[in-house]
Parts: structure tokens; C-alpha cells; sequence
């Protein structure tokens, strides 16, 4: 017992000896010339985080200094001064920040990705009408988009919005005058409260829809618009695709069955005809509906149309 214990100091100053030579044998170092010998020597270099204010000599060790703050070095290294933060670019946000021994790391901002073929953010796409988003945006991937699956739709283009399931007129006790589809929800009716409601009047619940699915061009919009408001067609040749979806909202909010009546023509007459014939058709199956299924009977540009 007396023997180990005299040895156990010797043993500990040994592991200390190969823990510190294993330590000096792991920094790397660069080669010199001494300015006061003009012998080739081998100088440590710096850590991450600091710079080389002095080199070695024969006398005297690597002299390191620490990065100043807005600077950086992330390797060992034996340079005059550390390198300059980073600045995130265009539509990008600061992930981690600069510190002595890392450059700072940026990502794309909410609600942008990053493209590796451009080098760049892009906003997120968002899915048109008729779909919904099945997995939302991230820094580094773009939105994914769905058709909406039978039982559903979206009248919206969004780059968050799921697809909403059509609403069950039986369930209220009502009447279904129009199937749902993937862009508008189901239209009903009570057929014992019906007042002086027809099918424009129905109609025009997914008039907004209709025009934010069926993407007609800007000018043929503007002539649309100049024809429902019936005004001065200069008023209406600056408006932007936002400022006449708007006014087009406005229109529908007030107007009569008679006037809605009137659009499918519109739409024709502005060269829109597979717009017209898709919501002409909308209008004859309500029509139909309303007649078999409420006993009236309505008229559609002066003649009774049967459900198709």
C-alpha cells in the first residue's frame, strides 16, 4: 500500500505530461521564416474566434488576439485581421447571429423559400380557387398544393387555406339548388320562405367565387366592369385587378335579380365565352331546381329552363 501511494503522483504528472503533448501536438501551426535567425520555424496558429497580431520567433510564441465585435474567424488560422459579419440579402432574416468564432446564418423571411437554382427567396406560391394548401410554406420549401377532393372546395387563393367542405342543405332542412364544386360551396334554399327570391338571386352567392376562378384578363375585367356600372369607360381603364375585384364585389352586393340575369351576355359580348356558358349554366340549373323541387317556375332570358 505504502509503494502505490508513493507512486500515485508520479502517475498523475504523467497523464497530465500526455494530456498537455496531446493538446500542443493538435493545435496546427504554419511555417516562418525568423526574422532575427532567417531560419524557416513553426509557428501555432490562431484559434476560431481570434487573429494573429504577431508571429512566432524563436524567442517568442504566436501572439492571438480576439475578434473585435462585427468580426469573425471559424478556423485555425494566421491572418492579419478577422473576416466582416455577413449581412443577410433581399427578403431574408438573421437565423443565427454573427459571433467571434461564426459568421452569422440567415433564412428566407415568413412567408418566402429559398430557390437553390436562383439563389435567392421567393414568396410562397399560393394554390389558386379549386385547391387547397396541403403543406403550408417553409424557409425552405415552397407551398404544396391540392385539388380539392370530392366534398370540398375553395373559393380563395391562399398560401395557408385548406380545402372546406361543401355545406348538407338537408341537414338544415333545406333544399340543394346547386351542387357544390371545387370553387364554390353548395347553394340552398327553403322552399317554404322563399319571398320574391329566384334563381339570379341565388346566383349571385357565388358570384365573388366565380370571378376569382374564372381569371379573365385585365382588360377584358375592365370592360366587364365599365358594362355592369354602366359609367364613363375612362374611369375604368387605370383600374388594377385588386381595385376591380373589388368593385365588382360592390356590384354584386346590390345588385337585382334582373341585372345579374344580364351577365352571362356581358360576359359574352367581352369575348369571355366559355365564362358566360359555365355560369349561364349555373343559372339554368338552379332554375331547374327551384321548378321541380319548389314548384315555381322561372324564367331565363324569356324562356323556362329545365335542370341539366
Amino acid at each position: 500500500m505504502m509503494m502505490l501511494a508513493s507512486l500515485l503522483p508520479v502517475l498523475l504528472l504523467s497523464v497530465r505530461t500526455i494530456q498537455a503533448d496531446t493538446v500542443t501536438a493538435s493545435v496546427p501551426t504554419f511555417k516562418h521564416t525568423d526574422p532575427i535567425t532567417g531560419k524557416s520555424i513553426e509557428c501555432e496558429r490562431c484559434p476560431p474566434g481570434s487573429y494573429l497580431r504577431s508571429r512566432c520567433t524563436s524567442t517568442q510564441k504566436t501572439v492571438c488576439a480576439p475578434c473585435p465585435a462585427g468580426s469573425f474567424t471559424a478556423l485555425w488560422n494566421y491572418i492579419p485581421k478577422c473576416l466582416r459579419c455577413s449581412m443577410c440579402s433581399m427578403n431574408q432574416v438573421v437565423k443565427t447571429a454573427c459571433a467571434a468564432d461564426r459568421d452569422c446564418q440567415c433564412q428566407c423571411a415568413e412567408g418566402y423559400y429559398y430557390k437553390q437554382s436562383y439563389d435567392m427567396c421567393l414568396r410562397h406560391s399560393e394554390c389558386p380557387s379549386g385547391e387547397g394548401v396541403l403543406s403550408t410554406g417553409t424557409p425552405s420549401d415552397d407551398t404544396v398544393c391540392q385539388i380539392c377532393p370530392n366534398g370540398t372546395f375553395s373559393s380563395t387563393v391562399s398560401a395557408h387555406l385548406n380545402c372546406t367542405e361543401h355545406k348538407i342543405c338537408t341537414a338544415a332542412g333545406l333544399q340543394l339548388m346547386l351542387k357544390g364544386s371545387v370553387w364554390h360551396d353548395s347553394v340552398c334554399a327553403n322552399c317554404q320562405n322563399l319571398k320574391s327570391r329566384d334563381g339570379a338571386d341565388y346566383l349571385k352567392e357565388i358570384l365573388s367565387s366565380f370571378f376569382g376562378h374564372y381569371k379573365l384578363n385585365i382588360k377584358r375585367l375592365r370592360r366587364v366592369v365599365h358594362h355592369l356600372e354602366q359609367g364613363d369607360k375612362g374611369a375604368t381603364s387605370e383600374l388594377s385587378l385588386s381595385d376591380l375585384h373589388r368593385r365588382l364585389d360592390a356590384w354584386v352586393d346590390s345588385a337585382t335579380a334582373s341585372k345579374v340575369r344580364q351577365l352571362p351576355e356581358i360576359l359574352k359580348k367581352v369575348g369571355a365565352d366559355h365564362a358566360s356558358e359555365r355560369l349561364l349554366s349555373k343559372l339554368q340549373r338552379i332554375e331547374g331546381n327551384l321548378n321541380e323541387l319548389c314548384g315555381l317556375r322561372n324564367e331565363v332570358e324569356g324562356t323556362t329552363m329545365s335542370q341539366n
